[in-house]
């Protein structure tokens, strides 16, 4: 087999940065799809895809990520977050080849109290999160060696993100308002692109269901604050309850998940959220 890795959604946040990092992987050829050069959703365009480059690995990156308009979008965020990934774990099974899935926090329901492990009962609050867990199910069922990463809270210096939107308004008012009452864990998308790559890299592939996420147990409003001293803005950042900025889909109000099983498995070490956004700002500030 060669020495390829499949990467599907490279237009994403994770795509663009595993883009970046692939450099440090010379003797590795990466094939970056979005739906212009792979249709995931298309049965028979992976399969014949799979047949042409036969990957040693697949990182799925794709994913439909609008939560709130998922829930009227319902056809097209299960195709790409649950179908395409049962087509792209059978293929990876037929060839033998590593399938590495990202899912998200969303599968839990946010009413527990300390962080949760991978084996706590999952229970989606809306329809992202439900077609996210039927994709972790696909790529289970079709390919027991499926790796499952769940993270939570991703922000990048590529693509549409929180950390992009609060700067944004930030610039644009003298306050904003933001919700304090749900709790969770940012993601930097260059941190989770590296382990990705460590695990997918790595001779040892213990598959199975995992958490990552950077270190830290936050509310947005924290995130939100973190934001603004970080930039130096001057904008007043209000604290609100969930009731008072309604959604069309519910959010989980704890989802902060333990690592601890990534870190004892790959070795991996976790960085705390706010180096992590230092690095991120300083990319998009030009420093």
């Amino acid at each position: 087999m060669q020495k390829t890795i499949l990467i599907t959604g490279k237009n994403g946040q994770l795509g663009n940065e595993i883009q970046v990092l692939a450099k440090n992987y010379p003797d590795i050829q990466f094939i970056y799809t979005d739906v212009e050069e792979l249709d995931i959703t298309n049965e028979e365009s992976v399969s014949m895809f799979f047949d042409e480059y036969k990957p040693m690995a697949c990182i799925n990156a794709a994913a439909y990520t609008a939560v709130d308009k998922s829930e009227t979008d319902r056809d097209l965020c299960m195709k790409i977050n649950a179908t395409a990934v049962g087509y792209l774990a059978a293929n990876c099974q037929k060839i033998g080849s590593t399938f590495i899935h990202v899912s998200t926090d969303y599968v839990f329901d946010g009413n527990a109290d300390s962080p949760y492990q991978e084996n706590y009962p999952v229970n989606p609050v809306n329809y992202y999160g439900q077609t996210k867990l039927r994709g972790e199910q696909e790529a289970m069922e079709k390919n027991p060696s499926s790796i499952i990463i769940r993270t939570s809270w991703v922000y990048s210096f590529f693509g549409n993100n929180f950390v992009k939107t609060m700067l944004r308004l930030m610039k644009e008012r003298e306050s904003i308002s933001v919700v304090g009452d749900q709790y969770g864990s940012p993601t930097y998308a260059a941190d989770l692109a590296e382990v990705i790559l460590q695990i997918a890299t790595k001779p040892n592939k213990s598959p199975g269901i995992y958490h990552y996420s950077n270190e830290g147990n936050i509310s947005w409003f924290d995130f939100a604050v973190a934001i603004r001293d970080n930039a130096g803005l001057s904008c007043e950042v209000q604290n609100i309850d969930t009731a008072s900025y309604p959604t069309p889909a519910k959010r989980p109000h704890y989802s902060v998940m333990s690592k601890e099983k990534i870190v004892s498995t790959f070795g991996i070490s976790l960085k705390p959220w706010k180096d992590s956004l230092q690095k991120c700002m300083d990319l998009l500030e030009g420093k």
